[in-house]
C-alpha cells in the first residue's frame, strides 16, 4: 500500500512541477518574444496559442480519449461559450500586450488581485455576498498593488491599464462561467470547454490580427528567413500554452480547488523570482514589499473563504 501511496505522491508532485514549468515557461517566453526579441504582435501570438489549443484539445479528447467528449446541446449554450471565448481572448491579448511594457514581476503582482475582481463581479452579477471578513482580506490585496505600483522602477501606464484589464477579464470569465454553465445539462469540464472556446477565439482573433497587425504573417516569414529560431519559439510557446490548460485541469482533478489556489499563489512568487533572475529587471524594496503584501492578502482571502463555507 505504501508503494502505491508513494507513486501517487510522486505523480502529483510531477503534475504540479509540469503545471509550474508550463505556466512560468509560457509567461517568460511571451515576455522574451514580445519585449526582448522584439516580436511586437501580441494578438497574432495569442492566435497561435488558440490554434494550438484547438488542435491539441481535439487530439487529447477525440483521439487519446483523455476525458469523454461532451457535446454542445443547444444554440443558447453555443452563444454562452462564444461570450466566454470573447472575454477569454480579451484577457489573454491584454495580458500579452502588458508584457511588452511591464516586467513579469510587476505583471504577476497585478495578476494576484484576481480574487478582488472575482468578489466584485460575483457581487454585481449574482448579488452573492461573502462574509465581511472575506472582504476585509481584500484590503491588503489591493493595497499591496498600490504600493508595488508606486515603487515599480519600470512602471508604464498603458501596460498597467492592459494588465489590470486582463486580470479583471480573467475574473469576469470565471464568474460568468459559473453563471452561464451552471445547469447540469450545460456543465462542461475545462478540457471540453477549451475544445470549443479555442476555435471560436481563433475566429475572433483572425480579423483583429489582420486589421491591427498588418502583414504579420509576411513579417514573421521574413524574420524566419533571417532567424529560423522564431518559428520554433512560436511553435514551442503555442504548445506550452495548451499544456498550461492541460496540467491545470489534471492538477485540479488530482488535488483540490483549495490546493490549486495555494499552489497558484506560490507560483506567482516563483515566477517573480525566476523572471528577475533571467531578465534582470530593476526591483525596488517598496515594490517587493507591495507584492509580498498582496500575496499575504490572497492567502488570508483563501483562508477566509474556506472558513465561511
Amino acid at each position: 500500500m505504501s508503494g502505491t501511496k508513494n507513486s501517487s505522491q510522486f505523480f502529483t508532485i510531477g503534475l504540479v512541477t509540469a503545471w509550474y514549468s508550463s505556466n512560468i515557461g509560457v509567461l517568460l517566453l511571451n515576455k522574451y518574444l514580445l519585449s526582448n526579441y522584439g516580436f511586437k504582435y501580441p494578438i497574432f501570438l495569442t492566435m497561435c496559442h488558440m490554434t494550438a489549443c484547438s488542435l491539441l484539445s481535439y487530439i487529447a479528447i477525440a483521439w487519446m480519449k483523455m476525458v469523454p467528449m461532451q457535446t454542445i446541446r443547444s444554440r443558447v449554450q453555443f452563444m454562452k461559450i462564444s461570450a466566454l471565448s470573447l472575454i477569454f481572448c480579451t484577457s489573454v491579448v491584454s495580458g500579452n500586450i502588458s508584457l511588452r511594457y511591464l516586467p513579469v514581476s510587476f505583471n504577476q503582482a497585478i495578476g494576484a488581485t484576481t480574487p478582488f475582481f472575482t468578489a466584485v463581479f460575483a457581487y454585481l452579477m449574482t448579488l452573492k455576498r461573502e462574509a465581511w471578513l472575506t472582504y476585509v482580506t481584500l484590503i491588503p490585496v489591493v493595497t499591496g498593488v498600490v504600493i508595488a505600483s508606486g515603487g515599480e522602477p519600470s512602471f508604464h501606464l498603458f501596460g498597467f491599464i492592459m494588465c489590470v484589464g486582463a486580470t479583471a477579464a480573467r475574473a469576469l470569465k470565471s464568474v460568468l462561467q459559473g453563471i452561464l454553465l451552471s445547469s447540469e445539462g450545460e456543465k462542461l469540464n475545462s478540457m471540453n470547454l477549451l475544445l470549443y472556446m479555442a476555435p471560436i477565439a481563433v475566429v475572433f482573433l483572425l480579423p483583429a490580427t489582420l486589421l491591427m497587425e498588418e502583414n504579420v504573417v509576411g513579417i514573421t516569414l521574413a524574420l524566419a528567413r533571417d532567424d529560423s529560431r522564431i518559428i520554433w519559439l512560436l511553435l514551442f510557446n503555442s504548445a506550452l500554452a495548451y499544456f498550461v490548460n492541460l496540467t491545470n485541469f489534471l492538477v485540479t482533478k488530482h488535488t483540490s480547488a483549495l490546493t490549486l489556489q495555494v499552489l497558484g499563489n506560490a507560483k506567482g512568487a516563483v515566477a517573480v523570482v525566476i523572471s528577475i533572475l533571467i531578465f534582470r529587471n530593476p526591483v525596488s524594496v517598496t515594490g517587493m514589499l507591495g507584492y509580498a503584501l498582496t500575496v499575504f492578502g490572497v492567502i488570508l482571502y483563501s483562508e477566509a473563504k474556506k472558513r465561511s463555507k
